[in-house]
C-alpha cells in the first residue's frame, strides 16, 4: 500500500511541475531571449578582444555593477557576479538557471556599439524550473539512501553478530527472565521465554541510551521473532503494533548521538525536555495500543519454537 502512496505522490508532483513549467513558458515568466541594453565602462586603452574587468549600468537605472568582459571564439559574454544590488528579476534568473555556478550570470552580448559603449545582452535561458528541481531532489535522495544503507551495513553486522552470540550463549534467555515481569504485561500473547522479548529489551535499551543506529538491527531482529509468532503473515499482530509504538516513542535517558554531534554540550539544556516529551509520547502510545488490543483481541499464540537454551 505504501508503494502506491509514494507512486501517487510522485505522479502528482510531476503533474504539478509540468503545469507550473508550462505556465512559465507561455507567460514568459523569465523573459527568455529578451534583449537588455547596458552601458559599459571600459578601462583606458582597453582591448575589446581580451578579458578584463568592466563596470556597467542598466538602461533606466543609475546603479553601477561590476562584471567581466569575456571574449570567446563564438562571441563575447558578460560574466556578472550575483549580489543583492542586481535587479530582483536577474537574481531570480541566476537562482533558477541551468548552470553549475549559480553565483554568476553569463550574459551573451548580441550587439554592441563601441562608439558609445552600449551593448545589448541576453540573460541565460530559464526553462523547466520545477521539473529540474524534482529531478535533482530524486537523484539527491537516491544518493543519500545508498550512502545511508552502506553506512548502516557495518553497524548492523556488528550488532546482529553480538545478538547471535548472546542468543547462542544463553544471555538472551537470562535477559528474558529479568524483563519478563514488565514486558509480559505489555506483550501478553508472546510466550514467556520467547527470544522476541530479549530482542525487544535490547532494542529498547539501545533507544534509551540514545544509540539510534544500534537500535535499528535489534529492532529488525525483534520484528523477525514476532513475525514467527504471527499466524497471518500479511497482518501485524497486537504485539508488533505495541513494539512499534514503544520503539518509536521510547524514553531516552541519554540524548541521541546525532543531537550531541549537532549541539555539543548545549544538548544538556534539552535533557529534561527530551525525557518529559518522550515519556508523555510513550505513555499515550502504550495506552492507545492497549485500547486497540482490547478492542480487537487475539488468541494466545501457539508456537513450537523452543526458547533459547541457557
Amino acid at each position: 500500500m505504501l508503494n502506491y502512496i509514494w507512486a501517487g505522490l510522485i505522479i502528482i508532483s510531476l503533474v504539478f511541475a509540468l503545469i507550473n513549467d508550462g505556465r512559465d513558458y507561455f507567460t514568459n515568466e523569465f523573459q527568455n531571449g529578451m534583449e537588455i541594453q547596458v552601458d559599459i565602462e571600459f578601462p583606458e586603452s582597453a582591448d575589446l578582444n581580451r578579458r578584463q574587468s568592466v563596470y556597467f549600468t542598466i538602461s533606466g537605472s543609475d546603479a553601477r555593477h561590476e562584471a567581466q568582459w569575456y571574449p570567446t571564439d563564438s562571441g563575447t559574454e558578460l560574466i556578472i557576479p550575483v549580489h543583492s544590488s542586481l535587479p530582483e528579476h536577474w537574481q531570480k534568473i541566476a537562482k533558477n538557471q541551468d548552470a553549475r555556478d549559480l553565483n554568476t550570470l553569463r550574459a551573451e552580448i548580441v550587439s554592441q556599439d563601441t562608439a558609445v559603449q552600449t551593448v545589448s545582452i541576453v540573460l541565460p535561458e530559464v526553462i523547466l524550473v520545477k521539473m529540474r528541481a524534482i529531478t535533482k531532489a530524486a537523484f539527491d535522495m537516491a544518493e543519500f539512501a545508498v550512502t545511508l544503507a552502506i553506512g548502516l551495513i557495518g553497524i548492523m553486522a556488528l550488532w546482529l553478530g553480538l545478538m547471535k552470540i548472546a542468543e547462542e550463549s544463553g544471555l538472551i534467555h537470562k535477559l528474558v527472565k529479568v524483563v519478563n515481569p514488565v514486558l509480559g504485561k505489555l506483550f501478553p500473547n508472546v510466550p514467556k521465554d520467547h527470544p522476541a522479548l530479549g530482542a525487544i529489551s535490547l532494542n529498547l535499551s539501545a533507544n534509551i541510551l540514545g544509540l539510534g543506529n544500534a537500535a535499528t538491527p535489534l529492532g529488525i531482529k525483534a520484528m523477525e521473532e514476532l513475525q514467527k509468532l504471527n499466524p497471518d503473515k500479511e497482518t501485524a499482530t497486537n504485539a508488533m503494533c505495541m513494539f512499534l509504538t514503544m520503539n518509536t516513542a521510547s524514553v531516552q535517558l541519554v540524548p541521541p548521538v546525532t543531537l550531541i554531534a549537532l549541539l555539543g554540550v548545549g544538548v544538556a539544556e534539552l535533557f529534561y525536555s527530551i525525557i518529559i516529551a518522550t515519556a508523555i509520547s510513550l505513555t499515550v502510545g502504550i495506552l492507545a495500543a492497549k485500547y486497540y488490543a482490547n478492542k480487537f483481541p487475539e488468541q494466545p499464540t501457539q508456537t513450537d519454537i523452543n526458547p533459547v537454551e541457557a
